[in-house]
């Protein structure tokens, strides 16, 4: 097969030409895959070829060896490691040779392409050459091929995890890049490929840090590579600093004046993509200082395994006033882009994490300016001074800022009505909401809205709404936090006389032609949806007359006729609003009998819609919609049995969505709730529930984080059932206990000890519903084959010491269960297992009140267990 000419046509502009090209290519992969690579890399090696077929086969080369989705990642490395020793080593020798091709972009994927290899053989022990050839390539010129190289260094690095690279292979890449990066390398192409290669390689580098001499050697070169003249390079190299800031914060002492020098003057006089990464590396060194200062905080021993250096507070004095000059460099419309992102916008982001890492410290630092340029003449210096005022209120105490807040509340009504400039209301309208989010609600001594005020806020940020999109919408977000605050203010809340003003101007703002922009319509529904959240019994009535106003709203998207793919997706997420807010609704009228007893005549008609919604298949709605079923159940209880003959096939739908895993995890959330409300009328759909629960667990396709759902779901759904649950018990048994295998003995990253927990937790809950579901029933016996194991289970995360507090108040739980429903049959087991009274004491010894009450209970379940 001629494939230079299929791969011509595959780009072919003609439709009918493409679309057989691709065809040709796929009959091709499929009838003789080793060949059909070969070509591939052939084609990609050979220099007499044109530029745009070698880089598609490169593409198509690699898309061969890697894919986003777990499952199609797994075969496709299986596929390369089952293909055929001579077919394999001929692609990587014609892979290599394309590393010296004085065609750039051939090399460039070559790198690519060199690295998902590696990617796969290197953990495996294979292709041990590789990195050794690559290296003795660094060396040779001509420039392209250095370049080429360092490229594919720097692609490995990213690919395989450092454990994979022995540290003397690992001191020789970091030499060939650092070398590669410093002034005495000529050419610039070749220092920018080593300096992107650098920032894949730190993580490589842990030993190379931790040694005096080759750390100083290494940032002397990063640094010097922040004075080249090639901006790409400047760039690159603060970006390698940043990284270095995280990775190695704790090694950062000796060189950070010289860092603030450099910044300080990239921030002041560089391009701006340089200074951007200037600030960058300042907001990373507060991430860390923040992490390390809540973990001393959440830890009195203080034996953080990193210690606070206080970078930052000991840099306040210069580096506060270099933030505060940024915010000066706006651009004219960057209210109106979503995606924007300068040098104004990176430093108030910066000063913002300044003042959650220092506190107090940094109010005197920016009074001044905030003072100095808050009634400028020039709208630049207002809108800096307000920006700058609003950054620093997350942070400092309430005591310190409160009566600077007093002192601009009035001022900062008075701009957002009558500054004329677009920015400065956009500004000062968001300002609002953070001191709405972060001085106002139960929690804050001094209330700064008063009943003197009260009315006039309200007034002010109603009137907003009616402002252009981006003002409009930082309103919305300053109410929300306005309701917000008054969430648990008993009986009556100070915004109750404006409700219904609220509820129409909310409404009026979502109906607005230009709702589209600045995400304004969300977030007026999202602002509707806390006032309703947080409303009192007062305003009780007033939320039932706005059940039909919604559904109305929800039909009339129903009624759509055809539609473009844009508008169709418009509708849906109006739909999904729609839904949003009707979950919100119910689940605020259900909360208490007089009014969930009114709006259970809106039950079946809300219902039905949410049924037509399903109807229209498409994924976004689908989740918000079932959500506010779950929230119908809730409210509904038994009664919801005759919604589920209609019902249940779009359950079923949402638990087979294995692409869309969102979906499928709050479609198990929603068979909880189900379960919950209707009890044993959930019986006939029992069957169909288990059998796809199983099959979900038993898939690898599904993503991981549904897992821990599904077990829990089994809990709900034999709490529900009671004895009846003993035809799936063995099913369930069996595969809880492999999860229950596999989550006792994980070494991992925080993200992995994180999803442990949660796995943990569900398998426990599913353990405790299926006892506690089984409890004074004459089947009780059938449970007590397995009460060793889920001993065993408990004593296995009791000895790892990484529980949570969540898994600590469940797993409690879980024991005290087991000796409430086994009685006797317990007692001797408890007694003989290995951790049970340790964990017991541990637990009712508890600062957590929750898991305090939990072990009280389990003492005196298990007590009388053992003295039966």
């Amino acid at each position: 097969m001629e494939v230079t000419q299929v791969l011509l046509n595959a780009q072919s502009i003609d439709g009918s030409v493409r679309k057989n090209a691709e065809e040709n290519l796929k009959q091709f992969q499929e009838q003789n895959l080793p060949g059909f690579l070969l070509s591939l890399s052939g084609e990609l090696a050979n220099e007499e070829k044109p530029v745009e077929t070698r880089k598609l086969a490169g593409l198509i080369l690699k898309n061969a060896l890697d894919a986003k989705e777990q499952h199609r990642k797994y075969e496709l490395v299986q596929r390369w490691l089952s293909l055929d020793a001579n077919a394999k080593s001929q692609i990587k020798a014609c892979l290599l040779k394309t590393l010296s091709s004085p065609v750039s972009d051939a090399g460039s994927t070559a790198s690519q392409v060199i690295a998902k290899v590696a990617g796969i053989e290197l953990p495996q022990k294979q292709w041990p050459e590789l990195i050794g050839s690559l290296l003795s390539n660094v060396h040779q010129l001509p420039a392209h091929a250095k370049q080429a190289t360092l490229e594919t260094l720097g692609y490995l690095c990213e690919e395989v995890s450092p454990d994979v690279v022995d540290q003397d292979q690992v001191n020789k890449i970091l030499t060939a890049v650092v070398q590669g990066m410093s002034g005495s390398e000529g050419n610039t192409d070749v220092r920018l490929a080593a300096t992107r290669a650098l920032y894949n390689a730190l993580g490589f580098a842990q030993a190379n840090f931790s040694n005096d001499m080759e750390r100083d050697y290494i940032m002397r070169v990063v640094c010097e590579a922040t004075l080249t003249p090639d901006v790409r390079i400047r760039q690159a190299a603060f970006e390698c600093l940043v990284s270095i800031s995280s990775t190695y914060y704790e090694k950062l002492a000796p060189y950070i004046q010289d860092i603030f020098n450099i910044t300080a003057k990239a921030v002041k006089e560089d391009e701006e993509p340089v200074a951007l990464q200037a600030i960058e590396f300042w907001s990373s060194i507060c991430d860390e200082e923040i992490d390390i200062l809540e973990e001393y905080a959440g830890d009195l021993t203080g034996d953080s395994d990193v210690p606070c250096f206080y970078f930052i507070k000991q840099a306040l004095p210069a580096l506060v006033p270099m933030l505060l000059e940024t915010l000066l460099k706006q651009e004219e419309d960057q209210d109106q882009d979503e995606g924007a992102w300068n040098i104004a916008m990176a430093g108030g982001t910066c000063l913002g994490l300044v003042a959650r890492t220092v506190g107090d410290d940094i109010v005197p630092l920016v009074v001044p300016f905030i003072e100095e340029n808050i009634a400028k003449p020039d709208w630049r210096q207002r809108e800096a001074a307000t920006y700058a005022f609003g950054s620093i209120l997350e942070g400092p105490s309430p005591e310190k800022l409160i009566n600077l807040v007093n002192v601009a509340l009035s001022f900062m009504l008075s701009a957002l009505t009558k500054d004329p400039n677009s920015h400065v209301k956009d500004t000062t309208a968001w300002t609002l909401g953070r001191i709405f989010e972060f001085l106002h609600g139960s929690a804050v001594e001094a209330p700064i809205i008063t009943p003197a005020n009260c009315q006039q806020i309200v007034t002010v940020l109603l009137q907003s709404m009616k402002d252009t999109p981006n003002v409009a919408e930082k309103a919305c977000g300053a109410l929300y936090f306005l309701a917000q605050g008054y969430e648990d203010v008993g009986p009556s809340s100070p915004i109750t006389p404006f409700f219904q003003e609220i509820v129409q101007s909310l409404l009026t703002v979502t109906h607005r032609e230009d709702a589209g922009e600045s995400r304004l319509r969300t977030a007026a529904y999202e602002t509707l949806n806390e006032v309703v959240r947080c409303s009192t019994d007062e305003t009780a009535t007033l939320v039932l007359q706005l059940v039909p106003v919604i559904m109305l709203e929800l039909h009339n998207t129903l009624e759509g006729q055809k539609m473009s793919s844009d508008e169709r997706e418009k509708q849906s997420e109006l739909q999904g609003l729609l839904c949003g807010c009707l979950q919100v609704i119910i689940q605020k009228l259900g909360s208490s009998e007089s009014t969930k007893y009114v709006f259970m005549q809106y039950a079946d008609q809300i219902m039905g819609l949410f049924l037509r919604v399903f109807a229209c298949r498409s994924a976004t709605v689908h989740e918000e919609a079932m959500l506010a079923i779950g929230a119908l159940a809730y409210a509904t209880g038994p009664d919801f049995a005759k919604y589920m003959p209609e019902f249940y096939r779009y359950l079923e739908m949402g638990l087979q969505n294995f692409e869309e895993y969102q979906v499928c995890a709050v479609t198990v959330g929603v068979v909880g709730d189900i379960a919950r409300a209707l009890e044993e009328k959930i019986v006939p759909y029992c069957d169909g529930i288990m059998t796809q629960l199983l099959k979900n667990l038993s898939s690898n396709q599904l993503h991981r984080s549904v897992k821990p759902p599904i077990f829990s779901c089994f809990g709900d759904i034999a709490l529900a059932v009671g004895e009846y649950f003993e035809k799936y018990l063995m099913w369930a048994m069996s595969a809880l206990q492999s999860a229950a295998e596999l989550s006792t003995h994980t070494v991992g990253d925080d993200e992995l000890v994180e999803y442990t927990n949660t796995l943990r937790n569900g398998i426990l809950e599913a353990y405790s519903g299926i006892f506690q579901g089984f409890k004074n029933s004459p089947k009780t016996q059938l449970l007590v084959p397995y009460a060793p194991h889920i001993l065993q289970f408990l004593d296995g995360i009791y000895i790892e010491k990484d529980m949570d507090d969540v898994v600590m108040k469940t797993a409690i739980g879980v024991l005290g269960d087991l000796a409430d429903t086994l009685g006797s049959h317990a007692g001797s087991l408890i007694q003989q297992s290995l951790s049970s009274k340790d964990f017991l004491n541990e637990c009712l010894s508890s600062e957590d009140l929750m898991i305090k009450e939990s072990a009280e209970w389990a003492k005196l379940a298990i007590s009388r267990a053992i003295s039966v």
